[in-house]
């Protein structure tokens, strides 16, 4: 077995689980109960799940020119996605929409007006 075979067998297996992570945190992003859940859900998961379908793609792909490109969305993916969910939470923090019932540290608490 060449080893561009056991490469693209390696994408393919790559693609099919980046595939199912992501379609795991779009489930969760749906059927959770509050703010806190979902944006753990849209975040962790799904940036696991689009790092493991840009090595697929990377595996697949093989090239120079492509591989640059797989390697800058990758790193704006792992870049955006925590300033996202703390802009998220701190947004749904203020206005009000987090259950500070659930929280065991409310580190905020003494800030809120």
């Amino acid at each position: 077995m060449s080893a561009g075979t056991v490469a693209d067998w390696l994408g393919a297996l790559a693609l099919v689980a980046g595939a199912l992570l992501s379609l795991a945190a779009g489930i969760g992003v749906l059927r959770f109960p509050d703010v806190l859940d979902r944006m753990h859900s849209a975040t962790k998961p799904q940036v696991l799940g689009a790092l493991l379908l840009l090595l697929g793609l990377a595996l697949r792909l093989r090239t120079a020119a492509d591989l640059g490109m797989i390697g800058l969305v990758a790193v704006f993916q792992l870049v955006t996605a925590p300033v996202a969910a703390q802009m998220i939470g701190r947004a749904a923090y203020r206005s009000g929409r987090v259950d500070r019932s659930l929280l065991e540290t409310d580190e905020l608490a003494e800030h809120r007006k």
